[in-house]
C-alpha cells in the first residue's frame, strides 16, 4: 500500500507508522513540525517525512496529486480544547477544513484511495446514557469537539454522495509512551507522568468519576483492523470498553510509584466543558476481530516504565 498519513510524527501516529512500516508498505507523513522525529523508533527506507502545515492547501494538493496515495489516515490537527476556544478560526482551519480540503481532492482528481478520519469522544459531549455507541446522539460542548464532529459528517456525505472510501474511528481517553505531557493536551498522561517523577497527583472530583482509558498499542491494533477490515462509510470506536475510576487509578499510581494523590476542588472552567462519566460499548469493533490486550495496570506500567527511562 502507499500510505500517507498526516500526524505521522504524534503520540497516535508514530506508534501507527512504526506498526505499518514494518510491511511491505510506502509511507509518507505530513508533519508541521520535525521535533517529535525522535518518536519513530527506526526511520526506514519506506518512510519518508515532509514538514508542512495541513492548512497550506495549495502545498497539500500538490503533494496528493504527485504521490497519489491508496490510503489516507488523517491524525493532524489541533487537539487542545483550550487552544480551540483560544483560536477558534484556526481550529476550524486545522481540523474541519483539512478534511474537507482532503476528501474534495480526493474527489477531483478520481483517486482509487481510502481516506480514514481519526476523531474522539469529545464529539458527543455530555452523554445522556451509558454506555456510548455509534448510535450516540452527539452535541459537543468544545470548539474543538465541533470541528471534528464537522469532520465526521464531512467523511460521511462524501462517502453518500461521491462513493469515496471513507471510515471514521473515535478513541476515548488514550495514554501510553510519546504522548504529550501537559494537562491541557492528555490529562491521563499527565498523571502518569507526574506520578513517575514522585511528584504530587492531582485528580479533580475526589476521583469520583470514571473514563474509558485505552492504551495506546490497542489503539494502533484498533485502526489497523479498520484499514483491513472497515465497511466504507462506517463509524467504529476504540474503546476499553470498561469504566476506570479515577480513585482507583489514583491508588493504581500510588501502588506503582512513590506520588501522593490530592483531591483540590475542581475548576469553573472544567466543570462547563467536562463530558462527565464516560464508557463505550465496543462491540461494533470487536465483531471485526479486534480485541483490547492490556489491563489498566499493564498499560500504566508500561509507560511509566517509558518515562522512567526518559532523559528530563
Amino acid at each position: 500500500m502507499r500510505l500517507l498519513i498526516t500526524g505521522g510524527l504524534g503520540f497516535i501516529g508514530s506508534h501507527l507508522v512504526d506498526n505499518l512500516s514494518k510491511k511491505n508498505n510506502e509511507i509518507l507523513i505530513l508533519t508541521k513540525t520535525l521535533s517529535k522525529k525522535s518518536n519513530l523508533q527506526n526511520q526506514r527506507k519506506n518512510v519518508k517525512i515532509k514538514k508542512i502545515n495541513m492548512t497550506d492547501f495549495p502545498r497539500v494538493g500538490k503533494i496528493l496529486e504527485s504521490y497519489k496515495p491508496n490510503v489516507i489516515i488523517h491524525l493532524a490537527g489541533n487537539t487542545s480544547h483550550s487552544i480551540s476556544f483560544e483560536k477558534p478560526m484556526e481550529d476550524v482551519d486545522s481540523n474541519t477544513k483539512s478534511t474537507l480540503f482532503m476528501l474534495e481532492k480526493i474527489r477531483k482528481l478520481k483517486l482509487s484511495c481510502k481516506f480514514i478520519l481519526g476523531s474522539t469522544f469529545i464529539v458527543i459531549g455530555k452523554p445522556k446514557k451509558l454506555p456510548v455507541n455509534e448510535n450516540t446522539p452527539c452535541n459537543p460542548t468544545t470548539i474543538y469537539g465541533t470541528n471534528r464532529l464537522a469532520s465526521e459528517h464531512l467523511c460521511k456525505i462524501y462517502h453518500q454522495v461521491y462513493d469515496i472510501d471513507t471510515n471514521i474511528f473515535r478513541i476515548t481517553n488514550s495514554y501510553g509512551p510519546r504522548e504529550q505531557t501537559k494537562p491541557n493536551k492528555n490529562a491521563v498522561n499527565f498523571l502518569i507522568h507526574q506520578a513517575s517523577k514522585n511528584n504530587q497527583v492531582t485528580i479533580f472530583n475526589k476521583g469520583e468519576f470514571f473514563r474509558d482509558l485505552i492504551f495506546v498499542d490497542d489503539v494502533i491494533s484498533g485502526i489497523i483492523t479498520i484499514l483491513k477490515k472497515g465497511k466504507p462509510g462506517e463509524l467504529y470506536w476504540i474503546s476499553s470498553g470498561k469504566k476506570t475510576w479515577f480513585k482507583k487509578f489514583g491508588k493504581i499510581l500510588e501502588n506503582m510509584t512513590n506520588c501522593e494523590i490530592s483531591f483540590p476542588p475542581t475548576p469553573s472552567y472544567t466543570k462547563k466543558v467536562d463530558v462527565g462519566n464516560f464508557v463505550v460499548d465496543n462491540k461494533k469493533l470487536r465483531k471485526l476481530g479486534w480485541k483490547v490486550n492490556n489491563s489498566i495496570e499493564e498499560g500504566v506500567s508500561k509507560t511509566l516504565d517509558y518515562f522512567k527511562n526518559q532523559k528530563d
